[in-house]
C-alpha cells in the first residue's frame, strides 16, 4: 500500500490553509506515485540535500517538497512560493538561519532588486 505521509511540519502548513487549498493541494498527489514508479519526474524539481533526493511539486502558489520512501511519499514542507521560507529551504539555508542570512549584503541587493520589478 502507498501512503503520503505528512511530517509535522508539512501537517502544521498544509493545516493553516483553508480546506479548499487543502483539498487541492492533496489532489495533486494523485499522479505523484505512478510517477515515482516509472521514473517520470520530469515534472518535478528534483535536488540533493543531505545525501537524499527531495522533489518539488508547484501548485499556484505553494510549493510543495516531498520525498519517496519505502512507505511511499513523506510530505516536508508545504511553503508559499517566493516567500523568505521558501527561498531558504531552496538555498539549503535552515529556516532558523534567517538572522545569518540578513547578515549577506548579497541578500539585501536580492530583494532590493525584487522590488523594483
Amino acid at each position: 500500500m502507498f501512503q503520503i505521509i505528512f511530517n509535522p511540519t508539512s501537517a502544521a502548513e498544509l493545516a493553516k490553509l483553508p480546506k479548499e487549498k487543502q483539498l487541492l493541494l492533496m489532489g495533486r498527489f494523485d499522479d505523484v506515485p505512478k510517477d515515482l514508479a516509472t521514473d517520470n519526474t520530469a515534472k518535478y524539481g528534483r535536488f540533493a540535500r543531505e545525501g537524499r533526493h527531495l522533489y518539488r511539486l508547484r501548485e499556484g502558489d505553494y510549493r510543495i517538497y516531498f520525498e519517496r520512501s519505502a512507505e511511499g511519499i513523506v510530505v516536508h514542507h508545504i511553503l508559499s512560493r517566493n516567500t523568505l521560507k521558501d527561498f531558504l529551504f531552496r538555498s539549503k539555508l535552515g529556516v532558523g538561519e534567517e538572522t545569518e542570512l540578513e547578515k549577506r549584503p548579497e541578500f539585501w541587493q536580492m530583494i532590493g532588486e525584487a522590488g523594483k520589478k
